[in-house]
């Protein structure tokens, strides 16, 4: 059976519809365009995103429902907390984007990782500007998880994690969530559920109600501080 599949005019910044993506295979909107920093804000301002692996074109995104977290309800596990309370980790924000942006993608075979070159350097572009942003993890000055993603309001998309070390992102994300839910972030954005997503706490939203949700998230704004570079308070668990 034939695809029909809108390609993205190179002069303009226009999406089709996140609604008209397709079933099968489920989400795939478009393809082609490019990844500079206008295209992919715009991408994310209308709950889209380019996936895309090697010898493919750029293809982008919008699956019929969607993995979230609620930072405000986001409940460690006790294995965690009793973790966490031993971890010498700590957690900052915005210290090392480049690098957590270059290890989301190296730490993966070649073949599994679809965050290539031409993807680092356009979410490293984002961050020079301000829009992407880092969660890192360190133990003992070194840098062993983390993951990056866009702020889009009171919105934050996440893109990518990884770890080196023993629940190095699981703290991230749980350091991150309060600290989040503090400054008045109200969703986390996955984009796909996979099992450790929701062995985390991720569930999902139907694509319409998602949608909805990033309409009136992207027009409000976290309070000042957000993300400036820092480092995030240690919880007593």
């Amino acid at each position: 059976m034939a695809i029909y599949l809108t390609e993205l005019d190179s002069k303009s910044l226009d999406f089709p519809p996140a609604e008209k993506a397709l079933a099968d295979p489920n989400g795939l909107l478009a393809f082609g365009g490019d990844l500079t920093p206008e295209r992919l804000i715009a991408a994310y301002h209308h709950g889209i995103f380019p996936w895309y692996g090697p010898g493919e074109p750029i293809l982008w995104w919008s699956p019929s429902t969607r993995a979230v977290f609620d930072p405000n309800t986001f409940s460690p596990s006790k294995s965690l907390k009793k973790f966490q309370r031993k971890a010498q980790y700590q957690v900052s924000i915005n210290h090392a984007t480049p690098e957590v942006i270059k290890l989301c993608g190296n730490t993966r075979p070649a073949e599994e990782t679809w965050l290539n070159d031409e993807m680092q350097a356009a979410y490293t572009s984002l961050a020079l500007q301000g829009i992407c942003h880092s969660v890192e993890v360190w133990q003992d000055q070194k840098l062993i998880g983390g993951f990056y993603g866009l702020s889009i309001g009171e919105l934050f998309c996440g893109e990518s994690m990884f770890s080196l070390e023993t629940n190095a992102s699981k703290i991230a994300l749980w350091y991150f969530c309060h600290h989040f839910s503090e400054h008045g972030g109200k969703l986390i954005d996955c984009q796909v559920m996979n099992s450790h997503l929701h062995s985390l706490g991720a569930f999902t939203l139907p694509r319409e109600e998602f949608l909805q949700r990033l309409l009136c998230l992207k027009q409000q704004r976290v309070t000042s501080g957000c993300f400036s570079p820092q480092w995030l308070k240690r919880h007593n668990a």
